[in-house]
């Protein structure tokens, strides 16, 4: 379990399951408690040392609900790059980009009909992971 900071949002909350070098994340977060971010993602882990690099690959929903608008969704796919450090025995500290690329999104302006961004998008994030 654990904090993060930045990426899918502003603060959020990880729970990760591991087995071998191999984990399933489920992070949810928020920008600015009027939205909802949540990724999903499989990693990879690679060394066997205290700093491990991973890469991985998810999807990332947000909801948004503006007031006085309907509410916005995008549906995002996500390639996380980073590196996990384990300071203590249970307790890691680690940074990571997530790219990011649009695959869907119903904005909050329904008279908004700009096509798809279909750019890649870095966003940074660091975390906090305590491990049993």
């Amino acid at each position: 379990m654990g904090v993060t900071f930045g990426g899918i949002s502003t603060v959020g909350i990880s729970v990760e399951y591991f087995h071998d070098q191999h984990s399933v994340d489920l992070s949810v977060g928020t920008w600015s408690f009027r939205d909802l971010s949540a990724a999903f993602t499989l990693r990879e882990y690679f060394g066997a040392s205290y700093l491990h690099p991973f890469v991985g690959g998810g999807l990332w929903v947000v909801l948004a609900r503006p007031p006085s608008e309907r509410t916005g969704a995008a549906v995002v796919l996500q390639a996380p790059v980073g590196l996990d450090w384990r300071v203590e025995d249970r307790h890691y500290i680690g940074g990571v980009v997530n790219v990011n690329r649009a695959l869907w999104v119903r904005r909050t302006d329904p008279e908004d009909d700009l096509p798809l961004n279909r750019r890649l998008v870095p966003l940074p994030g660091v975390y906090y992971r305590w491990s049993r």
